[in-house]
């Protein structure tokens, strides 16, 4: 008798998954890797409208980032920038860890689904109609002085952005309300993700609560941290649709509620890319370093 073996043809899952990535790495070379080398490209040159006149673009080297280096408005900008960033995201981590320990929390046991619905909300209403409710809700006539009035606690309409802590004040609660739903989302997956008896043998040593967050919770939780820190500081320094409209793009008052992006904004409005084309170069670079620094300096201390 003669033995027949079957040959049976090997099957490739590698390929299929390079073909299933094909659409997602040509909607990024579309809209943002080519997008990106072109800024850095014009970046290089003069180009802007004078009246009806076009100028350039023409080659000017390294001016426009030695023009962008004299403005002494520059750092005014990144100051402002990162104020309004801080005084929203502490506020926001720290209640977001808050809810996130007593919802996944076994002995409460809180039913979350509601309360995720509900802290969640505020992320899906656009920035235009969140600043429009907010600049009427703090008007000089607007509730808020209403009921600071009727409790005695001013005794004239406060005018709330017309002041610099007033503004930056009002752009880091709403960049507080819009934000930490989605932050407390993510460290409720993270802490769900902790092996539960972790948990019960620091109970039977007789931890505390407080000792069981810190040396388990959060140690645990750096990973998904470190997420939210990086991305919250890139959204912190592309900060724009919030104080753009709130103060009608003009960083009322006295340009202390002006970001980066907002004056990247006013160059791309005259029409001035040479010039926009740099800050955008310039915020790439101090993005890309910050994130870059945060994530080595906190994860490695996890090792």
């Amino acid at each position: 008798m003669s033995k027949t073996t079957t040959k049976h043809k090997k099957v490739s899952y590698a390929k299929w998954g390079y073909i299933f990535l094909i659409p997602f790495f040509l909607v990024y070379a579309v809209f943002s890797f080519i997008p990106m080398i072109t800024t850095f490209y014009y970046s290089f040159f003069e180009r802007y409208l004078d009246g009806l006149e076009e100028i350039g673009p023409t080659f000017v080297g390294f001016d426009n980032y030695i023009t962008l280096f004299q403005n002494p408005d520059l750092l005014k900008y990144a100051a402002n920038t990162v104020i309004m960033w801080v005084l929203g995201f502490l506020p926001q981590i720290i209640i977001s860890l808050l809810f996130a320990a007593w919802f996944t929390n076994n002995r409460l046991k809180l039913k979350s689904g509601f309360f995720k619905i509900v802290i969640y909300m505020p992320n899906l209403i656009m920035a235009s109609a969140f600043s429009m409710l907010f600049f009427a809700l703090f008007a000089n006539a607007g509730p808020i002085n209403n009921i600071l009035l009727k409790l005695g606690i001013i005794k004239e309409s406060y005018h709330f952005l017309n002041t610099t802590a007033g503004t930056r004040g009002i752009v880091a609660l709403m960049n507080f309300l819009m934000w930490f739903g989605n932050t407390t989302i993510l460290l409720m997956s993270g802490m769900m993700g902790i092996d539960p008896a972790l948990f019960e043998a620091a109970e039977v040593d007789g931890a505390t609560p407080f000792q069981v967050f810190s040396r388990i919770t959060m140690p645990l939780l750096k990973p998904i941290f470190v997420y939210v820190l990086v991305t919250s500081l890139i959204g912190g320094l592309q900060m724009f649709d919030v104080p753009q409209i709130l103060t009608n793009g003009k960083g009322t008052p006295n340009r202390t509620s002006m970001t980066l992006i907002m004056y990247l904004n006013n160059h791309l409005f005259s029409e001035n890319y040479g010039m926009a084309g740099a800050i955008s170069v310039l915020l790439f670079i101090v993005t890309s370093l910050l994130s870059l620094f945060v994530f080595k300096s906190l994860m490695a201390q996890r090792k």
